[in-house]
């Protein structure tokens, strides 16, 4: 089982989500994330949010087109987006992507990338992705991890989380790395591209976040 979650980001971020759909895909809209995939067809499984950004007209085709909506008081303690990763990891699925969560309020994306660095996410193996038309982010911890080309995301930058990232390797990379530390801070990592069909990145101690862009 896969969950894709839409939160309520800007939409012109938002890539086409039917090429990511399939049946083994279990669609959560967060606020309004809900219209954002009933506009592009999908009807979610589940909902959640306060929906204080929808207006009367989307909260009542929310109400007709999804069986579960779990709404909330503005003032609460988590985020929506936080509300529906706890559901979601609660599931255990294989993979979690997120869309809707960057552009638009930067205080948001900060908080939304806080969201892959929980101790409730990092205990446990599901990979999760946060996706926009232009980039894809997850985070990695310590081992030895395949990379593959894509044409359309040339382009990859390994930011420290941690204090420190220990015995970093890249092999199959422009600019290929050997056994080096890095701290947080640090941008020795940013903007690297790889020269053959894959490549692998490594390090022994640390957690690591990895984005892929283009131009």
């Amino acid at each position: 089982m896969n969950i894709h979650i839409v939160a309520g980001g800007p939409d012109r971020y938002i890539p086409k989500l039917d090429i990511h759909h399939t049946e083994s895909v279990h669609w959560v809209g967060v606020d309004r994330g809900v219209s954002t995939l009933l506009e592009q067809k999908i009807k979610p499984d589940i909902a959640f949010g306060d929906f204080d950004s929808v207006n009367e007209v989307e909260w009542k085709l929310i109400q007709e087109n999804v069986l579960e909506v779990n709404r909330y008081k503005p003032e609460k303690d988590e985020t929506d987006l936080e509300l529906a990763m706890n559901w979601a990891i609660d599931q255990q699925p294989e993979k979690i992507k997120i869309f809707g969560a960057t552009g638009g309020r930067l205080d948001h994306f900060m908080g939304n990338l806080q969201l892959l660095m929980t101790p409730h996410l990092l205990d446990t193996e599901i990979e999760v992705e946060i996706i926009d038309v232009q980039n894809r982010l997850y985070v990695a911890k310590s081992g030895e991890h395949l990379i593959e080309r894509n044409s359309e995301l040339q382009y990859i930058s390994f930011v420290p989380i941690t204090e420190s990232v220990e015995g970093i390797t890249l092999t199959g990379f422009k600019y290929p790395l050997k056994n080096r530390n890095i701290s947080r801070g640090s941008t020795l990592c940013i903007s690297n591209e790889l020269i053959q069909s894959s490549g692998t990145f490594s390090f022994s101690n640390g957690i690591l976040m990895v984005i892929r862009s283009s131009d």
